[in-house]
């Protein structure tokens, strides 16, 4: 009988272990930078092209390989890092597991140059699918150059799932920013093809941030420092006042190492507690500084996640210096024990004699009687901004049906317990009066009794089904700017837009991509001017990160958001007028109860009701 168990060749064993390592594009820039670092570079370049798939290079001028080192790193579980098994418990480097070049070399075509200071000239090495195709000598500057070429090539299983170059290629932007915001003295390049994305130079924290995500946020971190001798707190917060819907801008590194940890984010959080929403996230930058006996970071061949053995002490150490964060710069309050004397208020010596009011009384006032002002918005009775469209059959109908419903019900019918409403004759011209609460409610009377209905909310919902017709049927009226707008956004977020642009044009916007990081804006759809179109574009980012279906049900969710921002907002007063198109124009929508997403627009209090509390 033959036996069946055999050791896998070096080439397969290879092929899934990088399924490990190499998941992504991205994977291998991780592995690329922190060799770099390993090898002391201070001056680190990255150029990748489409998302990483074709190219990803790494320059650096670190202290480069030995001819024999060149081809022994790619080689299984060869590294410089450990020699002796208590090594693996005190790790200094970034890299330790001598698995990532190898994987890499497993499923892409490489090569390397490499060059020490001391030697002459350096070695190039090329290499595709884990065999050598050659190895010679080069004339080159000391530190090391690597190139990975058609990643994936020889497993399209695994090329197939990959996403798209903007996916992949935002992937890419996140390693690179995580490894340079751990390494802020160190500097920085990146490429996307010949686009340069980030240029960083050396400096400290606050300025590699401010580097990187804009010179807004100069002002928006408050420093966290905390020194005991279990683990060293460093690093930023964001105001309260800047949390988002989206993980964006929570960074964890331990030992300057970017690390995943719910059990740390969960401290974070427990110390904004009661000062952000709850479906909102706070940001940081935080760093942890531990001994290397004092943490695990052999958990996963990622190495990003770890274990401390002084976890719930690190916990209550992070907590209390976030809150001491936040109450020392006046964010959160805090209490003054020094203080031991009553506050010091201002009075005046001399009282003034005290005046009774007088009380004046118009005989003519009738409180029932409207009078029609015009609205401070300047509105000419067509609230909703564009101009009076024809209706559909459909919708002339609902808006008929609404018209019918404006019956007073009669004083009678509830002295004698009936529920029909009295119908005035149709001689008399009557219109139910209807009146603003508030300035946010519009009340109204319906055969059913009275209506309350919030005029955000009905915008909303007017606005937004206009807007998913003429997306439908790619008619979205575009209103040109007479001076463009420039928006700034990150690099990562600026990958995220570039992705939306097709969506972005397809409901109005005549926006294209502007230089490394901006969009120009010289159109929007048509009756949205009074829209903050910057927030509008911050919240389809985030939706976007947040929410990575296809672009048909992301297209439904900016419809809503672009609405949102282009409804009537609550606080603006309406005359008469204006309320009755807004009513009308609502029951002429396909579903006047709702919002799109699933709030109630109005509110009804029924003759049944009314009945019962007045006990009728």
């Amino acid at each position: 009988m033959n036996n069946e168990i055999h050791i896998l060749p070096d080439a397969v064993a290879n092929r899934i272990a990088a399924g490990e390592v190499v998941s992504r594009p991205a994977a291998a820039v991780k592995e690329l930078l922190e060799n770099a670092i390993d090898a002391g570079a201070d001056h680190i370049r990255l150029v990748f092209k489409d998302g990483g798939k074709s190219l990803i290079m790494v320059q650096d001028n670190g202290k480069g390989m030995s001819e024999t080192d060149a081809r022994l790193c790619f080689e299984r579980h060869a590294t410089s890092k450990i020699k002796a098994p208590d090594d693996i418990f005190c790790i200094t480097t970034k890299g330790f597991r001598g698995e990532a070049l190898a994987s890499i070399a497993a499923i892409a075509k490489v090569e390397l140059k490499t060059r020490r200071k001391e030697e002459p000239a350096g070695t190039f090495v090329r290499i595709e699918g884990s065999e050598l195709v050659s190895q010679e000598a080069c004339s080159m500057n000391p530190g090391t150059v690597i190139s990975i070429k058609s990643l994936f090539y020889n497993v399209p299983a695994r090329r197939k799932f990959l996403k798209n170059d903007y996916t992949e290629t935002k992937h890419i932007i996140d390693e690179f920013e995580r490894v340079a915001l751990a390494h802020p003295g160190l500097r920085f390049e990146m490429l996307n093809g010949d686009n340069v994305i980030h240029k960083l130079e050396p400096g400290n924290l606050r300025k590699r941030i401010v580097e990187m995500y804009g010179a807004a946020y100069n002002d928006r971190l408050v420093p966290v420092e905390e020194s005991t001798n279990v683990v060293t707190v460093g690093g930023f917060i964001l105001k309260p006042e800047f949390a988002r819907k989206t993980a964006g801008e929570q960074f964890f590194f331990a030992n300057n190492r970017f690390i995943r940890s719910p059990f740390l984010k969960h401290a974070v959080d427990s110390a904004f507690e009661g000062m952000i929403q709850k479906d909102l996230k706070p940001g940081f930058f935080i760093f942890l500084d531990v001994a290397p006996t004092e943490i695990d970071i052999n958990i996963h061949p990622s190495k990003t996640e770890v274990k401390f053995s002084d976890e719930r002490i690190i916990y209550h150490i992070l907590q209390s210096s976030v809150k001491k964060a936040l109450g020392k710069f006046n964010i959160a309050p805090a209490m003054d024990f020094d203080r031991d004397t009553a506050f010091d208020l201002p009075y005046s010596k001399e009282l003034s004699e005290l005046k009774q009011p007088s009380i004046g009384f118009n005989p003519d006032y009738n409180p029932f009687h409207q009078e029609e002002k015009p609205a401070k918005s300047g509105g000419t009775g067509n609230v909703s901004g564009w101009k009076p469209q024809e209706r559909t059959e459909r919708e002339q109908h609902n808006a008929e049906n609404w018209k019918s419903l404006y019956e007073t019900p009669s004083f009678d019918s509830f002295e004698t317990g009936g529920d029909q409403a009295f119908t005035f004759p149709a001689a008399v011209d009557f219109k139910a009066p209807s009146f603003q609460w508030l300035q946010t409610y519009i009340v109204t009377t319906l055969k059913s009794g009275l209506v309350v209905v919030d005029q955000h909310r009905a915008h909303l919902r007017i606005v937004y089904e206009r807007l998913q017709a003429a997306a439908e049927s790619q008619q979205s009226a575009t209103q040109q700017e007479m001076f463009p707008r420039v928006f700034e956004y990150t690099p990562a977020d600026f990958e995220v837009l570039k992705e939306l642009m097709p969506v972005i044009r397809e409901l109005g916007f005549d926006a294209e991509p502007f230089g490394t990081s901006s969009m120009v804006l010289r159109g929007i759809p048509a009756g949205s001017q009074d829209t903050d179109f910057a927030q509008v574009f911050d919240e389809m980012i985030e939706a976007r990160k947040f929410n990575r279906e296809d672009m048909l049900q992301f297209r439904e969710v900016m419809l809503r958001k672009l609405a949102a921002g282009m409804a009537l907002k609550r606080g603006v007063r309406m005359n008469t007028a204006e309320m009755e198109t807004l009513l009308a124009d609502l029951f002429s929508t396909s579903n006047p109860n709702v919002t799109p997403d699933g709030k109630p627009i109005l509110a009804t209090l029924t003759s049944a009701f009314l009945k019962e509390k007045f006990k009728l």
